[in-house]
């Protein structure tokens, strides 16, 4: 139960009568956490309960739609089928019907053609039709635009090939009921508002950098296509944003951030709860995080029909799953709680599903090192209640810290971690200096092999995080490990390849101070004398050219260690340089 975040329909639908008796009351099994009665839960009730005592969360901004009605039917697969939905559709809806074997229809717009692009979204949809004909007009000559609010798509592969397509669009498989799509589409005219599920902070994303490509994380994981490249940093089109919040949970900067609700709010309703639970005199407690959707339907059958969720297990409802990320997780613990449970139904996608396994895998990482016992964070597949109970049966209470903390989480992501994670090492088992970390971490250190290293200083200015900064007036390359985020921009910008990642966290002051991973001595001009760059880059440029034709010439070489005005002074001053100036006056 999620006290003024998301209000969710009763589980009144989950297999079970709701009203033959109190027990079967989903407001009342809410009430308790969906637990049953038959299980004496009251430091779980008296918890939940506190969360009404919390202040509602900020506003969120809004993303708008606007729906006419109009149609655009495909017939695709099933001709048959999509007249018939065409004309049950025809008097609430401005109906077209693309079909290519068939221009005629009655109360609706026949239209032959094929659909060779299709973009957007509810009420903003670009249908790019090639050989587009209507009544007995004679073919479209090249491919034409037509703009629609509602697609209605019978074709046997679904012309939009993202895992969850964008509002407005339906599409029906071959040999599938399209009854309740129909009574959908009828309710889709008007104008819709949704919350703006997320925040960017261009500034902090690690995406690219003068076209080297570094994180992709948002845009590999986005099911609706909603993020796509856009230079140096990535767009985000609000209007395809489903609100699951994966970007937010993979970003490792905190570039991208989660807003329904935020993570401030979410740490009030953890440390609320757990504080809460403590004082009613509650032990071991579970946080248990789970959709609003078929996840509290199975809650609900579970605690109707059989025990239920543990007393221990504190249940709070998320928008989506996939928005709880690490900046969630290790404060969790950190606050006192013994487990985090991420419930999924069995219908979430796969790539959130692993995205949350591998934020786990570094949550647990980090409290396994620092010496807690046990498993603290687990991700629950159950599609029904008896899985369910297997389950949580199986899971045993795991060592969380001596003393909760106190600290209040920040909107910053790394933050957050980092207030986590100073918690848990000083209350934490086993004192350790750095922690080793599992591949695609966003923490680690950057390594330096300082005889490829030539202090072209090329990592300095790829570096989205400053975790790589030069010595400003002398040749020096240094590493504060607090401030990388494992983005591989430096690995593939270095032309030495000298650059390797390693992850890992590093606790303590170190992380936060400058280290120093290569230095050199300045070269200075062989002409005034001026430092304009290092030994080992104009070593590594005389090397290179030495055996080239254009650096054959008697003091081509030696001019390649002057500075810039040198070396401009010297090709004036010589009688035998070639010019195009010359070559000019020659011809």
């Amino acid at each position: 139960m999620t006290s003024g975040i998301e209000v969710s329909v009763p589980a009144l639908d989950a297999g079970f009568d709701s009203g033959a008796d109190v027990r079967n009351d989903s407001l009342v099994l809410e009430g308790r956490g969906w637990t049953s009665q038959s299980v004496e839960c009251d430091p779980k009730q008296f918890a939940l309960a506190s969360l009404f005592n919390l202040a509602a969360p900020d506003p969120v901004a809004s993303v708008s739609y606007r729906s006419r009605g109009n149609l655009l039917v495909v017939a695709g697969a099933a001709p048959g089928e999509a007249r018939r939905c065409a004309h049950a559709l025809a008097g609430e809806l401005h109906v077209t019907l693309l079909d290519p074997a068939d221009r005629t229809g009655t109360g609706f717009t026949a239209w032959s053609g094929r659909i060779e692009a299709l973009t957007g979204y509810l009420g903003e949809f670009t249908a790019t039709i090639a050989d587009l004909a209507a009544s007995d007009a004679p073919p479209a000559r090249s491919p034409t635009p037509a703009s629609f609010d509602l697609v209605l798509d019978f074709s046997a592969t679904p012309l939009f090939a993202m895992r969850e397509p964008p509002q407005g669009y339906h599409h029906v498989a071959p040999g599938a009921d399209p009854g309740a799509i129909v009574a959908e589409l009828r309710e889709s005219v008007g104008e819709f508002e949704k919350p703006k599920y997320f925040a960017y902070r261009e500034k902090l994303c690690a995406h690219s950098r003068s076209h080297v490509e570094g994180c992709n994380a948002c845009i590999e994981v986005c099911s609706t296509g909603a993020i796509a490249a856009d230079g140096d940093h990535v767009t985000v089109e609000p209007h395809l944003c489903m609100g699951c919040g994966a970007c937010s949970t993979v970003c490792p900067s905190g570039a991208m951030s989660y807003q329904y609700p935020r993570v401030t709010h979410r740490g009030a309703q953890m440390k609320q709860l757990l504080s809460s639970y403590r004082h009613a005199g509650g032990a071991d407690p579970c946080i248990v995080f789970h959709d609003g959707g078929d996840a509290r339907g199975i809650l609900a059958a579970a605690a109707a029909t059989a025990r239920g969720l543990p007393a221990r297990a504190l249940p709070l409802e998320t928008w989506h799953i996939a928005a709880i990320g690490l900046d969630i997780l290790l404060p969790a613990i950190a606050f006192g709680a013994t487990q985090v449970i991420v419930l999924s139904a069995g219908r979430d996608d796969p790539v959130y599903r692993d995205a949350l396994r591998e934020q786990m895998a570094i949550g647990q990482a980090i409290v396994s090192a620092l010496g807690y016992a046990g498993t603290h964070f687990a991700l629950v597949e159950a599609a029904g209640p008896e899985a369910l109970e297997q389950a949580f049966d199986a899971l045993v209470p795991a060592q969380s810290p001596s003393v909760p903390a106190t600290f209040l989480l920040s909107d910053d992501k790394r933050t957050s971690i980092e207030f986590a994670v100073e918690h848990l090492a000083r209350h934490g088992p086993r004192p350790v200096d750095e922690i080793a970390l599992p591949a695609g971490s966003p923490y680690g250190e950057v390594r330096v092999d300082r005889d490829k290293c030539t202090m072209c200083m090329a990592c300095v200015g790829a570096c989205p995080a400053s975790a790589l900064v030069d010595g400003v007036d002398k040749p020096l390359l240094k590493f504060i490990e607090r401030n990388c985020v494992q983005c591989g921009l430096c690995e593939a910008t270095c032309p030495e390849d000298a650059i390797s990642l390693s992850p890992r966290l590093l606790l303590g002051a170190a992380a936060r101070e400058a280290r120093l991973l290569n230095e050199t001595q300045p070269f200075h001009c062989v002409s005034c004398g001026k430092p304009f760059g290092t030994r080992q880059m104009v070593d590594a440029m005389l090397a290179r050219l030495a055996g080239h034709s254009m650096f054959a010439g008697e003091g081509t070489l030696r001019r390649l260690q002057m500075c810039g005005d040198c070396r401009v002074v010297d090709m004036m001053a010589s009688k035998d340089e070639v010019s195009v100036l010359k070559l000019g006056a020659d011809s």
